[in-house]
């Protein structure tokens, strides 16, 4: 009997724990298929994002513009392009014949734009494009760039017509500097500098340096305007400011101009530009001194030289070295082709040999301070091109080099304040300026070594 019942209440248990298994079955089953449920949906959720996704940045992020590649102003992709050089003896008709286009057309087009250019001046050498349409039997026009500065567009379309484009110009302030190891050109050229600048310096200074007695380890700083066309160097403006150490003497040439003043002053304001230049050629060298008892090279014997011999490629321009008459340009067996000044009445100079006069050259002209009045040559008693430049003093032959010439007229002292400021502000610039690396460490090895005879004399 009490087994009987035993049984049934087991039986009733294990009913009952079938029941709950069925339940918890049940149960994890509903729940994993919920979350299956929840997985497939966010699944979807996130390709759906994925999908729309560049279609919400597209919106968001503005599209980005490409400038498209131009030259002279044309969108290149627009045409097709020829690029080329002119070549010696190629006139405009033989280019352009090449691209079918008729001789009776290119005729009318150089006679209809001969005002704005003639075609005539086409230079070997120059480039040249050719811009032709798509759609275009023919080109539709041609550019011709004569200098860097500016182009010349034809338009070979139905209109005909030519005009002259400038280029844009940028000018940004540079500054160098340089230690003379064996010329000033050739300092000059070392230090990536151009021989414009170069004169530019030489013009700044041309009244208070002879370039011709410059040495080893003098010096030189600058400030000038650098001219740029699309981000590459054309050409030099104007120096603003110049520093210049020969041998144991610093000159500073400071630019200023307003409406009365227009030049290079000194530190104490006093004009650079004096009444004569210290030499009537630039790039020369003296080939021969002021000599009461030179031996000559061509007579073979002891001749008085009453001049300076400045030697100069042939057909370098000889400038006047002031204002004055004409009073002489002729030619003899000695001088050769010469000219004469007379620039007061104290002072006249000369200038012997010269390949041939300046234009327009001839006794009575008015000559101005740096005219070309010839060029130099080998005419006369003349063993290689030179000008042999000589120098009167009250109707006396002297040695220009030697001599104290009278100064400018000073800046009137009104004046002075204005021009102090501006001093100031380029000398501090041009202070600022160091020398090449090299050349520094030559200059402080030099100082230690002077410090040190001087503190152990």
């Amino acid at each position: 009997m009490n087994l009987k019942k035993s049984l049934a209440k087991l039986k009733l248990r294990m009913d009952s724990l079938d029941r709950q298994k069925l339940l918890f079955a049940t149960l994890s089953g509903i729940a994993a298929g919920f979350v299956l449920f929840l997985s497939i949906l966010g699944i979807q959720q996130i390709a759906k994002s994925t999908t729309q996704a560049p279609a919400l940045a597209a919106k968001l992020t503005p599209p980005v513009l490409v400038e498209p590649a131009k030259k002279y102003g044309f969108i290149l992709d627009s045409f097709q392009i020829t690029e080329a050089s002119i070549k010696p003896n190629e006139f405009l008709s033989d280019i352009l014949t090449k691209h079918e286009v008729p001789y009776a057309r290119i005729d009318a087009l150089v006679r209809k734009t001969q005002a704005v250019f003639d075609v005539r001046n086409l230079r070997a050498g120059k480039d040249y494009t050719i811009f032709k349409g798509h759609n275009s039997k023919t080109p539709d026009f041609f550019v011709y760039e004569p200098s860097v500065y500016r182009y010349i567009v034809f338009d070979l379309r139905d209109t005909m017509d030519a005009y002259v484009i400038e280029k844009e110009i940028v000018t940004k302030i540079r500054t160098a500097s340089g230690v003379i190891e064996s010329s000033l050109w050739n300092t000059m050229t070392d230090n990536g500098l151009s021989m414009e600048l170069t004169a530019k310096m030489e013009d700044a200074f041309a009244w208070s340096i002879d370039f011709h007695h410059i040495q080893k380890n003098d010096r030189f700083k600058l400030i000038f305007e650098q001219e740029y066309i699309d981000d590459k160097p054309v050409g030099v403006g104007a120096i603003q400011a110049a520093y210049f150490q020969n041998f144991d003497q610093e000159y500073y040439a400071i630019a200023y101009e307003n409406d009365k003043y227009n030049g290079f002053y000194d530190l104490e304001a006093r004009p650079m530009k004096k009444a004569f230049l210290k030499s009537p050629v630039k790039y020369s060298r003296i080939s021969s001194r002021f000599n009461l008892r030179r031996f000559h090279p061509v007579l073979r014997r002891t001749k008085a030289h009453l001049g300076t011999d400045y030697a100069a490629p042939r057909g370098t321009p000889i400038f006047a070295v002031a204002d004055g008459v004409v009073t002489k340009a002729s030619r003899t067996r000695g001088n050769g082709n010469f000219v004469k000044i007379k620039h007061d009445d104290t002072y006249q100079t000369q200038y012997l040999h010269m390949n041939r006069h300046g234009k327009g050259i001839r006794p009575g002209v008015h000559v101005k301070q740096g005219e070309v009045i010839g060029y130099v040559g080998s005419t006369g008693l003349a063993t290689g091109p030179h000008v042999c430049f000589r120098f009167w003093k009250n109707g006396r032959q002297v040695n220009h080099l030697r001599e104290n010439l009278p100064p400018p007229e000073p800046m009137a002292e009104s004046e002075v304040p204005k021009f102090n400021l501006v001093r100031d502000s380029l000398k501090t610039s041009l202070d600022l300026i160091e020398f090449p690396n090299k050349q520094l460490m030559v200059m402080e090895i030099n100082s230690s070594i002077r410090d040190s005879i001087l503190l152990n004399p």
